[in-house]
């Protein structure tokens, strides 16, 4: 098969023939239809974050069909459209049992998305409606990492919400911040040009970072917010968080900064600021995605923005690293250029 391999930090991929993925005992391979280019992906291939093994395929945002099954599986068949977590557990351990693979000791990832075939664990798979097209189900990954940081906040009916970054995540933030009741959600970002697509996922109001961002928050939302969803990832907007907030209010971080990222606790004390960490998601969030979608609440598709194919991506993601206005590429492993 034809996969875009990675060479060593900052790099650029190549495309490569090589050996087609066999499917273990509970795996299944899927032939890629979409796969989504996310930041982490930018991280473990720049050398400045945690990087990937040299000579892999990357690739977590992805959807295919089943074309051949391992030993033991049961309730997944040869032709169904399928998305799946990109990791895999012991299958014995409480955060395996529930549905949580990412929390097991022994988990491994399941990637290799930028490829035209690759494996995935079938206890971690999500069976796609007929009616969701193919970038609906590489949507998924990205969607359900907004759900659980939403719900992670703890989130009343009515709350004013704040979401830091207007990237894909934020976007899937603001989506289920509207879709779980919120009140007025407003977005800020260093840049206004996704100002459009912030208002089209559910935000009532875009205001950008700079002087006197906290008074114009406050005013668009009617008071401080009571939950501020960090989901930009750089260094000092945990802080900016913690100003952000009402007092009392929760912070809860999905950006994944790679980096020591200060932040002043006697501020967070003094408003008595809870602070929490979201990682990824678990198998009911997952699912729960892709109900939504089916459900027809298909504001995510607006996030993308190009869908390329193999020969073409090694060049785009160096643009990407380089700064692009591109907001979610897909790539078709099967794309003629």
């Amino acid at each position: 098969m034809r996969a875009a391999v990675f060479k060593g930090p900052g790099q650029p991929l190549v495309i490569e023939t090589i050996a087609d993925p066999e499917p273990g005992a509970g795996e299944a391979v899927i032939r890629v239809q979409r796969c989504g280019v996310c930041g982490t992906d930018l991280n473990m291939t720049s050398g400045h974050g945690m990087d990937a093994p040299l000579n892999s395929v990357i690739g977590h945002e992805y959807c295919g069909e089943v074309v051949a099954l391992g030993a033991g599986v049961e309730g997944l068949k040869v032709g169904q459209f399928v998305t799946a977590m990109p990791a895999t557990g012991c299958g014995r351990c409480i955060p395996c049992l529930s549905g949580f693979p990412l929390g097991c000791a022994q988990m491994q990832g399941m990637v290799g998305g930028f490829g035209e075939y690759m494996r995935i664990a079938v206890a971690s798979t999500v069976i796609l409606p007929q009616s969701l097209s193919m970038a609906d189900g590489a949507l998924v990954e990205p969607v359900a990492v907004g759900l659980r940081g939403v719900r992670l906040s703890g989130m009343r009916p009515g709350a004013r919400v704040a979401v830091l970054g207007a990237g894909a995540i934020g976007l899937a933030s603001i989506y289920w911040a509207r879709l779980l009741g919120a009140g007025r959600i407003v977005a800020l970002s260093r840049s206004a040009r996704r100002a459009d697509l912030s208002m089209e996922m559910g935000a009532s109001g875009f205001e950008t970072l700079g002087e006197g961002e906290a008074e114009r928050l406050a005013a668009a939302l009617g008071g401080m917010p009571e939950v501020v969803l960090e989901c930009t990832g750089a260094v000092g907007m945990t802080q900016k968080a913690i100003e952000l907030v009402a007092p009392g209010g929760t912070v809860v971080s999905l950006g994944f900064c790679t980096s020591p990222d200060p932040i002043l606790p006697s501020l967070a004390t003094w408003k008595e600021v809870t602070v929490k960490f979201s990682f990824a998601y678990n198998l009911t969030e997952f699912q729960h995605s892709v109900d939504m979608l089916a459900a027809g609440h298909v504001e995510p598709r607006a996030m993308v923005s190009k869908t390329v194919g193999l020969d073409e991506f090694p060049a785009l993601l160096e643009q990407l690293r380089a700064g692009s206005n591109e907001t979610k590429v897909h790539v078709d492993p099967w794309a003629v250029a």
